[in-house]
């Protein structure tokens, strides 16, 4: 690393990690800036992502570009660890929609209703929306073709907690959602999309 090279780095990761690769980056005179992904792999083959950047502005200037390539939306955030942050944010809502969708097909299940029905009247009402749908659909198949792998999600849902823990923020729903991920994960369903939480949600 030197003062004419930048740093991106696109993991998912805390903001603390990220500030701390952004020191160790700044401080050979290098540019850093942390670029967090929303979307799914079919978003990614599609070139519809969505970027959350922050840290070095002029660094995510020269990456509009590649940004471009990838996604249809990129947004610089400020300082270093908010985008970090404002993934996560975005996480724990996506994990905790996907587990309520699992837990409502299970019941509907357990209740003698067709999950096909469920679906058919979810998709019109104000609930409908692609993820959902698209998970309800994988939980209806039965197939749990990875889109997104629930270990991926389960990790998110641990930072998050951890982020909530140092704001002293509670996140109770978060937290029981977690517990739900963590054992389908122990089920064997790490690998597979995180629809397959529903494996855990039928119990």
């Amino acid at each position: 690393m030197s003062a004419d090279k930048g740093f991106v780095e696109m993991t998912g990761i805390d903001a603390e990690t990220s500030q701390d690769i952004a020191e160790a980056i700044t401080g050979k005179g290098g540019r850093y800036l942390e670029a967090q992904i929303q979307g799914s792999k079919v978003q990614a083959e599609e070139g519809i992502l969505v970027i959350l950047a922050a840290g070095d502005r002029s660094l995510f200037d020269d990456c509009q570009s590649c940004f471009q390539a990838m996604g249809k939306n990129s947004f610089f955030l400020g300082e270093v660890g908010s985008a970090s942050k404002m993934n996560l944010v975005l996480q724990l809502m996506m994990g905790v929609a996907v587990a309520g969708v699992a837990e409502g097909m299970a019941l509907a299940d357990r209740a003698g209703l067709q999950q096909r029905d469920v679906l058919e009247i979810f998709e019109l009402t104000t609930l409908s929306c692609p993820l959902l749908l698209e998970k309800g659909k994988a939980i209806l198949e039965g197939a749990f073709p990875t889109n997104l792998p629930l270990q991926h999600m389960q990790k998110d849902l641990k930072l998050s907690l951890s982020m909530g823990d140092q704001l002293e923020q509670p996140l109770p729903v978060s937290a029981a959602a977690n517990e739900v991920y963590k054992h389908a994960k122990r089920l064997g369903y790490a690998d597979h999309d995180v629809s397959a939480v529903y494996i855990r949600a039928r119990f």
